[in-house]
């Protein structure tokens, strides 16, 4: 009886024996494969992380508090220091939707101030003399009677001797790009306002450096074939002002341009005219009011 226990025990044994290099192999092979697993993943992390773009940077915090202060100054109607610190966030602002912003605020400030009896650098008091009429005034300053008229609240176009007006006296001149679709309004040098607008298709716009000939309020248009077509009918395409366009210097000759109103609103933003520059009919009127003819007129691709 104890030589078959003693039997059973060393036969128990060899077979653990015999378990234990299968058992080990089978440890190996699953932390071989763990490992690989783990080394799968990190390596994955890590290009993952590589390949995510690096993100936006924020807008640095003091252009946006330029732009707060802007819209303070605003909503307190303190329209001149608007207006300076508006300057200076455009000076400062390397962020394009912050510009934007503060091109936006800055059109309307310079509008209302524009279009108020206040004074801002760019205007002159002048007190009207005997034989002036808005008409010479104007001429002499280099502006629209128009503006005179908006600027000073003046009801009728009649003055007197003594009376006194706030004139503009600075040069304008407007930047129009097809790429962009948009006009820019200098005024001194300095940003007026930026308008939306549509330029030919297929870039038929021609590009140069051009000068306003002539202004004309509810144009008649003339078609390809000769035909007048008169304002108010439902075929003339120009809207409610036209300011004609003539090349300056060496820019090539050609005719027939012009920067005008529409109205289809859907095409401004987009190059769908024959070829001229178009705006909303409440931007071309205002435009038309603010810029006298001789003023310079740059277009670029």
């Amino acid at each position: 009886m104890f030589f078959n226990q003693g039997f059973k025990d060393t036969l128990t044994l060899r077979r653990q024996r015999r378990r234990r290099p299968w058992l080990m192999t089978l440890l190996l092979l699953a932390l071989a494969i763990l490992a690989v697993g783990l080394g799968r993943h990190a390596w994955q992390a890590g290009w993952l992380q590589q390949s995510r773009p690096p993100a936006r940077a924020a807008t640095p915090q003091p252009e946006r508090q330029l732009l707060a202060q802007v819209r303070a100054l605003l909503a307190a109607d303190d329209l001149l220091a608007a207006r300076a610190q508006a300057f200076l966030a455009l000076e400062r602002s390397q962020d394009q939707q912050v510009r934007g912003e503060v091109e936006q605020l800055l059109g309307q400030i310079n509008m209302r101030l524009l279009l108020m009896p206040v004074p801002i650098p760019e205007k002159v008091e002048y007190i009207v003399q005997a034989g002036d009429s808005l008409e010479r005034i104007a001429k002499r300053f280099g502006t629209t009677v128009e503006l005179i008229r908006a600027g000073n609240k003046l009801t009728k176009t009649l003055i007197h001797p003594g009376d006194r007006l706030l004139v503009l006296k600075a040069k304008m001149e407007l930047f129009v790009s097809k790429s962009r679709n948009d006009m820019l309004l200098e005024i001194e040098g300095r940003f007026g306002k930026r308008y939306a607008v549509g330029t030919g298709a297929y870039g038929k716009t021609p590009t140069g450096t051009f000068l306003i000939a002539d202004k004309i309020t509810e144009p008649p248009w003339w078609r390809p074939d000769g035909k007048m077509i008169p304002y108010g009918d439902k075929e003339n395409v120009l809207g409610t002002r036209w300011l004609a366009l003539v090349p300056d210097k060496d820019t090539p000759a050609v005719t027939g341009y012009g920067i005008h109103g529409t109205w289809e609103p859907d095409t401004i933003g987009k190059q769908a005219s024959a070829g001229c520059v178009r705006l909303l009919n409440s931007d071309v009127e205002e435009v038309f009011m603010l810029v006298p003819e001789g003023t310079r007129v740059l277009i670029s691709e």
